[in-house]
């Protein structure tokens, strides 16, 4: 039996990818292996968000040559659809496919047995139908990712993401619902929607209500306990999506709104389409339609222009907000963004400085949240046996709070009611309640 073995790197979406391209290889004979281990066959998933994610590709793909020279290696996503000569001209690849066509990844490996370089790299922007890929089971997991969304047709001007996932494309509805099903089948118990821009779910065919009305569906599906949406922007939640998304039972009370900076003068140059007070005006009705609810963000620091007094405003807004968990960004220059060409760029410590300052605020404010919970009963769904605590087992609330509880293996998979009673770190510890 052949190996093949996988390197991914970036967000949720590469990660479901990942998982259907195994399945792929599990149907074509293949034993999917560790990337440290020797495989026939090297596939290796890219980002091309920053300059450091495009690095650790290159080093990643050198070192998969190294543990076997006689190997295949195919390089696959964002960093090979915006870089297509400059990742298919690293010594010892073999295939380059970018953002589509990844359901034909045997067939190309065939093909490259006589040794001849192969790219597969597509106009994604022509490209127009949502590429079908799907998981059946997630091996040990109670929680699986699933795509449903792909594209972004908002140009961010720091964004390289549209020029590598093309326009806005949208699964069928009939497709998730019967891989959720699948998946449901196989013990998954929480579903996490994915997607490039994941408020953009139906609008190229112009339904508006598209995301809510799948929510619905997904709602109704027995034996599925929780479904989690990914990133999402703040201008999705109107009062009449609100007023719907309050009435999906199975909805987890934790929304991922991407925020990027709290000063406005930073959001226009950005091209973002919200002001801080739009903002602001979605978190407080999110807020009060859910209760405990968490609310985490991502933020760029060093955007070109950004001035101390830039910074102050946006870390007075990330205290003001509230949040349960941040992710400090530190800005990278993509090529063909216009943000690459703004003037003036901000000095790399200056940069360092901020983020290190927001990273603290952030620990500040997660600790702040954790504290709110504390004597509260809530029910965890247990994932996985602790490594840390002997003879105990953890998983996530609705919330996103990592909660620790005594127990064993057996209960994995199970709904625990526990009381929160103290924390270690970002984890809590739990008694249950009987």
């Amino acid at each position: 039996m052949k190996k093949v073995a996988f390197h991914t790197l970036g967000c949720k979406v590469n990660q479901y990818e990942t998982q259907a391209m195994m399945e792929i290889f599990k149907k074509a004979d293949y034993a999917v292996v560790g990337d440290l281990e020797s495989a026939d066959v090297y596939v290796i998933n890219t980002c091309t968000v920053t300059s450091m994610s495009e690095k650790k590709s290159r080093q990643f793909i050198r070192r998969a040559k190294r543990q076997n020279p006689d190997s295949i290696i195919v390089v696959v996503g964002c960093y090979v659809q915006v870089s297509p000569e400059e990742v298919s001209g690293i010594e010892g690849v073999n295939i380059v496919i970018g953002t589509n066509e990844r359901k034909k990844i045997i067939e190309l490996i065939d093909k490259s047995q006589f040794r001849d370089k192969i790219v597969a790299v597509d106009d994604i922007m022509a490209v127009k139908e949502f590429e079908e890929l799907e998981i059946n089971e997630v091996k040990g997991k109670t929680r699986a990712f699933l795509k449903i969304q792909e594209g972004c047709n908002q140009y961010c001007s720091y964004c390289i993401i549209p020029y590598a996932r093309g326009k806005i494309r949208s699964r069928k509805e009939e497709n998730i619902v019967n891989e959720v099903k699948r998946l449901v089948k196989n013990g998954v118990k929480e579903i996490v929607l994915t997607g490039i821009h994941l408020a953009s779910y139906g609008k190229e065919q112009g339904r508006e209500d598209g995301l809510v009305n799948l929510l619905f569906k997904l709602d109704d599906v027995r034996g599925l306990e929780r479904i989690r949406l990914g990133s999402l922007e703040p201008t999705l939640f109107s009062d009449e999506f609100l007023s719907e998304l309050v009435k999906i039972k199975k909805i987890c009370a934790h929304f991922h709104l991407s925020m990027q900076s709290g000063c406005d003068e930073i959001l226009d140059k950005m091209n973002r389409k919200y002001t801080s007070g739009v903002y602001r005006t979605t978190v407080e009705s999110i807020k009060k339609a859910f209760h405990n609810v968490a609310i985490t963000t991502d933020i760029i620091v060093g955007f070109p222009g950004e001035t101390d007094d830039d910074f102050k405003t946006t870390y007075d807004f990330v205290n003001e907000m509230g949040f349960s968990e941040i992710h400090v960004f530190k800005f990278s220059p993509r090529k063909g963004t216009k943000a690459a060409k703004f003037t003036p760029q901000v000095d790399g410590l200056v940069m360092n400085k901020r983020s290190e300052e927001l990273i603290k605020l952030g620990k500040t404010l997660q600790k702040d949240y954790i504290l709110k919970q504390m004597d509260t009963v809530t029910n965890v769904l247990i994932e996985t046996k602790s490594k840390q605590i002997e003879g105990c087992v953890e998983g996530l609330t609705k919330n996103y709070l990592n909660v620790v509880i005594e127990g064993n293996k057996e209960i994995v998979g199970e709904i625990a009611k526990a009381r929160l009673v103290g924390f270690v770190g970002n984890k809590i510890i739990g008694e249950v309640e009987i």
